[in-house]
């Protein structure tokens, strides 16, 4: 499984606000991957609000409009985790939902320079996304590796930033 040998990446985020945003596909998947992002933010301090769009393709503009503000002001959220499930089917779509959220995600990510924890899922079978969905049993927890992986990424940042 991909996520032998995972680092601990908690970290203390007391005070920080982050955007959890999930698709509403396959909700037997992202049920417990958003708990274990809620978990996972919670256990370091920050806190978390839920919102949910359609599916993935929707995550970029959500995840901008959490990070980005209007001129003058401070954004509402200094991270955002990103969570959804792509199953691959018998056409490209796949490919292109793939391709278009990935790139979407790391320029809000770059343009905004706010971390966006990234935990969409990218799978052929739906039984591979449960195995990484952090539901009892499963090897693997997204949610919670994203969400740490977001916070992480914003306590290294403030100490590069001194």
């Amino acid at each position: 499984m991909s996520g032998a040998g995972a680092p601990d990446l908690s970290v203390d985020a007391s005070g920080t606000r982050v955007a959890i945003i999930a698709g509403h596909w396959h909700d037997e998947i992202l049920t417990p991957m958003i708990e274990e992002a809620q978990r996972a933010v919670a256990a370091s301090g920050a806190t978390a609000e839920l919102f949910r769009v359609a599916g993935a393709f929707e995550m970029p503009l959500a995840a901008q409009a959490a990070l980005s503000a209007a001129p003058g002001d401070e954004p509402r959220f200094d991270a955002a985790v990103c969570l959804g499930v792509i199953v691959r089917g018998g056409t490209p779509h796949f490919d292109y939902v793939c391709n278009a959220v990935t790139d979407g995600l790391t320029r809000v990510q770059l343009d905004t320079g706010r971390p966006v924890g990234f935990g969409v899922l990218t799978v052929d079978t739906e039984q591979q996304a449960l195995d990484r969905s952090g539901r009892p049993g499963a090897p693997e927890s997204k949610g919670r590796e994203a969400a740490e992986a977001a916070l992480h990424l914003l306590a290294t940042m403030r100490a590069i930033r001194g």
